[in-house]
């Protein structure tokens, strides 16, 4: 007997009346019209059923802190690292943890189950680190969480940078990080992407750079690092998060960069939140947009997914935990508006996501973990362009969360109906 059957899906790739079957924790099968005995049997109505969503860059040591111990008033990057900075002499592992652990409750309503998070090593005393494993420990039953050491003040520019670096990684931080372009000099930039890089090979682990978060078009560490990733033998190993530099580099150099980045086997982050409100804070008008070139990149082959970064921090004030978010601003600020566009949108919550963090297990297919959630909409355009309820999220064939149809009335020729909320009627 089954552990779990559902039925009547239709799945991310259009295929409609699905059934998948579930033991142990795993899919068993996926083929249509499916009938066996199972403990439960769910009809999913024909709405769309997704792996989870992932989210591959996030900084939970800051969320839920915003207005701690102000606001961020210029609402620019730089403003947000020093509000950091303030924050930081202020913070106790007890609060961070009890953060944490509440946005970690809102991804999972939202059927958000794996997150990567940069957490601070600047600090000698590796506070959020620590308060970051602990909130990992609690967490696993539920979210599969990655911690990126991440020396926010630069790991050449801060004093003890690479030692606390080192140290976090011995205490089990699972991806080395950095931030070149905080360096305080292209130099120093440099070197620290071919340091980081050479500590990630030495230890055997992945990297994921805060690579060119900036408006300067001669921010351009991403090519040290795709360098560094084939040099070191690291391909597919790699990531760069951001890459906003490359929103305002010329056509030649970016043609040049593009297959560089594709070669090396090097994954992208944009975070279309985040990259959409900080940058560009210095122009007048016209106004750049803010993100990396996600098309682009995309149709030279390299992985691009995307990240909420911040919810309710000092550097962005929104934010719910809802990856679909992301892909409803990305699709937008890319103009990825043609069907295989906003397909690759919801891909880059779900499936690249899950490739840049190196995921096992991952999908819709047997032998996949059952680890999926039910959308009430019929398909991804619609799951993204209304960011669609989550009407049962399950981890490995063990129920997590479940939320009842969205029900409004409408005036339909000048009569009030009750509408239940779908593709069809939106």
């Amino acid at each position: 007997m089954l552990d779990l059957l559902v039925t009547n899906a239709t799945l991310p790739d259009g295929r409609t009346g699905m059934s998948v079957a579930v033991q142990d924790g795993r899919i068993s099968e996926v083929t249509p019209g499916l009938r066996a005995p199972a403990r439960e049997t769910v009809d999913a109505g024909g709405y769309l059923l997704s792996p989870p969503f992932c989210d591959p860059h996030f900084h939970m040591d800051a969320t839920l802190s915003y207005g701690l111990p102000r606001v961020n008033e210029s609402g620019t990057l730089l403003e947000g690292i020093a509000l950091w900075g303030e924050l930081k002499p202020l913070l106790k592992a007890e609060d961070m943890i009890e953060r944490a652990l509440a946005y970690c409750d809102w991804a999972v309503a939202r059927g958000l189950l794996a997150i990567r998070s940069h957490v601070d090593t600047s600090d000698p005393s590796l506070l959020p680190v620590e308060a970051m494993l602990e909130v990992k420990k609690r967490v696993a039953p539920y979210i599969d969480l990655q911690l990126v050491a991440f020396p926010q003040d630069g790991v050449l520019r801060s004093d003890g940078g690479v030692d606390n670096l080192h140290r976090a990684l011995d205490l089990g931080v699972d991806v080395v990080g950095g931030i070149p372009h905080f360096e305080r000099t292209m130099e120093q930039g440099t070197a620290s992407v071919k340091l980081l890089c050479e500590t990630a090979a030495r230890r055997g682990l992945l990297v994921d750079m805060h690579c060119d978060e900036t408006d300067d078009p001669m921010s351009r560490h991403i090519e040290t690092l795709a360098f560094e990733a084939q040099r070191l033998g690291l391909q597919g190993r790699v990531n760069g998060s951001h890459c906003t530099s490359m929103h305002s580099m010329d056509n030649y150099y970016a043609s040049k960069l593009i297959p560089l980045i594709a070669q090396s086997g090097v994954s992208v982050v944009a975070n279309p939140l985040i990259n959409i409100t900080l940058q560009g804070r210095h122009d007048t008008y016209p106004k750049r947009r803010g993100m990396t070139r996600v098309p682009e990149l995309m149709a030279a082959g390299v992985t691009v997914a995307f990240g909420h970064d911040c919810v309710m921090d000092p550097w962005y004030g929104m934010g719910s935990a809802d990856m679909l978010e992301a892909a409803h601003m990305g699709l937008h600020v890319a103009q990825m508006t043609s069907r295989q566009g906003i397909r690759a949108c919801f891909d880059a919550i779900t499936v690249n996501a899950a490739k840049v963090m190196h995921l096992q297990n991952y999908g819709l297919e047997a032998g996949c973990d059952a680890s999926f959630v039910l959308l009430q909409a019929r398909d991804p355009g619609d799951a993204i362009r209304l960011r669609a309820n989550r009407l049962t999220v399950w981890r490995k064939g063990k129920l997590l969360a479940q939320t009842p149809e969205v029900v409004a009335t409408l005036a339909v020729a000048g009569r009030p109906e009750r509408v239940v909320f779908s593709a069809r009627n939106g």
